[in-house]
């Protein structure tokens, strides 16, 4: 397995694991199937465009293949310039429990603990998402609130806990 930042020439192959995503868990982010499946693909390869204030990383299989992807983005008020945020985490079902998801956040963790000024880093997870929940914690995140209905999918609430990571 390669992890390593996407860059405009991974638009498609992450465009179709983003597209996955909001398919097979809905319930697990912000946005919709149907809102980023009409997204051209110049758009797409917009949002992979990395500096020090964001970057986008992909687990690779052996075959090449894209499996999994993290983003991490920085607040850009100079008050909260301190603190990133982690993003659009996912990981394809066929290459779950082979630690790739571990890895992608170990990476997230490594490259922005070297971001000028960075001391924090913020996700939140759906509260009954046990397995994020447990790599999320099992990497020193630890839970200060949740927000209660934070999501709203096919008519179903689900609430979200709010971690931080410090060094």
């Amino acid at each position: 397995m390669e992890i390593r930042l996407l860059n405009e020439s991974d638009a498609r192959s992450y465009q179709q694991v983003r597209l996955s995503a909001l398919k097979n868990n809905p319930e697990a982010f912000g946005s919709t199937f149907e809102r980023e499946a009409a997204y051209p693909l110049e758009f797409v390869a917009s949002r992979l465009k990395s500096d020090e204030d964001q970057f986008v990383l992909g687990a690779f299989q052996d075959g090449g293949s894209l499996s999994g992807i993290v983003t991490f983005k920085r607040e850009e008020s100079p008050k909260l310039r301190h603190r990133g945020n982690v993003f659009a985490m996912y990981v394809a079902p066929e290459a779950r429990g082979r630690s790739v998801g571990k890895r992608l956040m170990e990476e997230l963790i490594r490259q922005a603990r070297e971001a000028d000024g960075v001391e924090q880093i913020h996700l939140a997870v759906v509260s009954d998402n046990s397995p994020a929940w447990k790599l999320y914690t099992s990497l020193g995140f630890e839970v200060y609130g949740t927000e209660p209905r934070a999501l709203k999918v096919g008519g179903k609430y689900y609430d979200e806990d709010l971690m931080i990571l410090r060094w």
